[in-house]
């Protein structure tokens, strides 16, 4: 067993009660595939992240903190629009991949950045988007007032092409062709845009490719020209997603490389003489796969056990939170989108009611934590959270032990995450007016989501009932 981390000085949080502190600037740090234990201050033993793990010391680490979903594309959706992924079509695909009009956030859709810019915030985007392709869709059209990043759910980190081997490198939405190791061409731009001198708060959005495949670290160049060339020659199935490398150690890099680059955002924000009053969040948009470590729990990216959506998450905002503090309150993607909103001293469009709940009056004011569901949906599972309880509601079909025959699905599971991380003991025989509440909960939310198409590829397609398997992902 890995040792836990050591936190000699955190305390449990206790909010100021100092007031709310008026327009903070707000800065949301998004990783890609980052998992749990990947982060010195979340337990790595190997893994070196000085400058995350003292944002973490100078503020509050999140225990119990949810993505939005365990696929990045939707979980990005939650987070701009502060809704389910699945009451937009193109929060249906896991992740998404068609490029077509229907297939992102419209652009009359109120969203985070949008509705930050008409309460009088500068907004930037730099990295991944993810969230639909021109010409129909760009971050420039849901509210930001600057992008410079890619497209595509991955890019190479040297070469910028996308999943199809075609260019991803923008300015706006104009292509353009940099030298350059991505995770630093973004950071250096971010940090830029952070220095420019300005009148007005600001919103930036930073969301890193790293430490998503490929495999790539800042001197290996020449295997990106290698993917490159993969392309060009048609013999090797999508060669971003890089099956043929990789290693514990090259994955350890990218995110020590990441790491490096947001200690230059921070420098930047210091030096810009903006510490105390901007609110900075770091989260991953879901769990790690291949090299990440997501000890304890079980499952990673693309499943609603712990391990795909129980996400490393980090706030640090010294003129309103002190430091040395950790919170195992429940908190969801969506709830941040309220969040700042609340900071920012505006809300969500009367029309477009969010999902999520405002932690402002927890976190400065005092208030009691705002008990509510976190509730997830992907096409094979369900998830709804309450208090110590979560439901689990799993399509496909599963082996009661390890290596054990599977059975099909539908599988209905009942868990106390608060104790029972790795999701072993399912209490729903011994709790079932609590499996029924939470089934309920569940199906009352479900119904109010658009339904998945029956030909949609992550529906369970069920073998022979105790076919032999092989172990769960774990």
């Amino acid at each position: 067993m890995l040792p836990a981390p050591q936190h000699a000085e955190e305390v449990p949080f206790v909010s100021r009660r100092g007031g709310r502190p008026a327009a903070p600037n707000l800065v949301f740090i998004l990783a890609d595939d980052l998992g749990w234990s990947d982060l010195g201050c979340f337990g790595s033993p190997s893994i070196r992240t000085p400058h995350l793990d003292r944002l973490a010391a100078e503020g509050i680490r999140f225990t119990h903190a949810y993505a939005g979903s365990s696929w990045c594309s939707p979980t990005r959706f939650s987070l701009y629009t502060g809704r389910n992924p699945g009451r937009l079509a193109a929060g249906l695909e896991e992740p998404l991949r068609t490029r077509a009009d229907g297939n992102g956030i419209p652009a009359d859709h109120p969203t985070l950045p949008s509705l930050l810019l008409d309460a009088g915030y500068d907004t930037a985007m730099f990295g991944k988007w993810h969230c639909g392709w021109l010409p129909w869709y760009s971050p420039l059209r849901i509210g930001f007032q600057t992008f410079f990043g890619n497209l595509d759910g991955a890019m190479d980190y040297f070469e910028h092409i996308g999943t199809l081997g075609e260019p991803d490198l923008f300015e706006g939405e104009t292509p353009v062709e940099m030298t350059g190791y991505y995770t630093d061409l973004i950071s250096a731009r971010a940090a830029e845009w952070i220095s420019t001198p300005r009148d007005r708060p600001f919103y930036l959005q930073l969301n890193y490719t790293a430490p998503h495949w490929p495999w790539e670290g800042r001197a290996d160049a020449e295997e990106g020209r290698r993917i490159r060339q993969q392309y060009a020659e048609g013999k090797v199935p999508f060669p971003l997603l890089h099956t043929d490398s990789g290693s514990l150690a090259k994955y350890g890099e990218l995110v020590e490389t990441m790491d490096d680059a947001i200690g230059e955002v921070l420098a930047a924000i210091d030096r810009a003489g903006k510490r105390d009053d901007t609110l900075i969040v770091f989260c991953s948009d879901n769990g790690g796969e291949r090299w990440s470590m997501n000890w304890p729990y079980v499952g990673e990216k693309g499943d609603l056990t712990e391990g795909g959506i129980r996400v490393p998450f980090i706030l640090r905002w010294p003129e309103a939170v002190d430091p040395h503090q950790v919170a195992d309150q429940p908190n969801i993607t969506m709830d941040w989108t309220a969040t700042f909103l609340d900071a920012a001293g505006t809300g969500p469009h009367a029309d477009w009611p969010l999902d999520g709940v405002s932690l402002l009056p927890w976190l400065v004011d005092g208030a009691a934590h705002p008990e509510h569901d976190l509730f997830w949906r992907i096409s094979s599972q369900g998830a709804l959270r309450r208090g110590r309880f979560k439901y689990l509601r799993d399509g496909r079909d599963r082996a009661y032990l390890g290596n054990w025959p599977r059975f099909p699905g539908r599988y209905e599971l009942l868990y106390d995450v608060t104790v029972d991380g790795r999701e072993a003991a399912d209490l729903s025989r011994r709790y079932p007016e609590v499996l029924a509440e939470l089934r309920a909960a569940w199906d009352r939310i479900d119904a109010t989501l658009l339904p998945y198409p029956p030909d949609h590829p992550g529906l369970p397609r069920h073998a022979e009932r105790g076919r032999p398997a092989v172990s769960q992902a774990d």
